[in-house]
């Protein structure tokens, strides 16, 4: 086995393109961390060299890993690899994925070309919606003032009652909030996407794959959304990023 053939490749995206070429960015993998493309019948992977070995998810390579895409994504539409994908070798790369699944990766490049991947996540304001469950809901707020000052062990089935009806008011604020984000952007967006929410501050985390003619517009629409929503929700937007919800390549080696 040559030297080449025993060095594996670590892959970060592929995309169009005939010709050999590298990236300034330094990448995860062996030696000098050199990134350059791999071609093959009008697609290239982006790689770098690297020990068939798996990579712990750490910040610095996760970072190292997006940070490559981004710079690929600057001249032309990708498609994300998800992270720790390592092929066997270079001839791996040409075969197993790029003349293998060649129609696949033409098509998800039709969807994805002059359109960007934009981010929106939005946070309830501090006492949100908590203060609003309680002044619309006379249960919730019969109830809660009626433990106030009860001993704790004297009222625990009124307490875990009262925890799920708060519960479910919460859910229904959060499909409430989620619809009205997404019923303005989605008019905007070629696709949506709605994610799972993180943790009880999360009201909305979603994603929204636009065309580029489309961007000033969405963002002009998100920043009017903050500015009316400022006493409940706390927008989180960003983008332009690779279209991480929208394209997911997973791939296998054996076979």
């Amino acid at each position: 086995m040559s030297e080449e053939a025993a060095i594996g490749r670590y892959v970060y995206c592929i995309m169009r393109g005939d010709q050999a070429r590298e990236f300034e960015t330094r990448g995860l993998g062996e030696g000098s961390g050199r990134v350059y493309t791999i071609p093959s019948d009008g697609l290239c992977a982006v790689v770098s060299d690297s020990a068939r070995i798996d990579y712990e998810r750490s910040r610095r390579n996760m970072i190292v890993h997006t940070v490559v895409q981004e710079e690929a994504i600057r001249d032309q539409a990708i498609l994300p690899v998800r992270f720790g994908t390592v092929a066997p070798d270079a001839e791996s790369v040409r075969e197993k994925l790029l003349t293998r699944r060649r129609e696949e990766f033409f098509s998800l490049l039709e969807e994805v070309e002059g359109r960007v991947e934009l981010g929106l996540k939005a946070f309830w304001q501090e006492h949100m919606p908590f203060r609003e469950i309680v002044e619309e809901n006379d249960a919730i707020r019969r109830l809660r003032d009626r433990l106030a000052g009860k001993p704790a062990d004297e009222s625990y089935y009124e307490r875990v009652e009262l925890g799920r009806m708060v519960a479910e008011e919460l859910v229904r604020k959060r499909e409430a909030a989620a619809e009205e984000i997404t019923s303005r952007l989605r008019p905007l967006a070629y696709k949506t996407k709605v994610n799972t929410n993180l943790g009880d501050r999360m009201a909305f985390n979603g994603a929204f794959l636009v065309d580029k003619r489309e961007e000033e517009r969405f963002d002009k629409a998100v920043g009017e959304m903050g500015t009316e929503m400022e006493q409940r929700l706390a927008f989180k937007y960003v983008g332009p990023v690779p279209p991480y919800n929208f394209v997911n390549i997973v791939v296998t080696w054996d076979g």
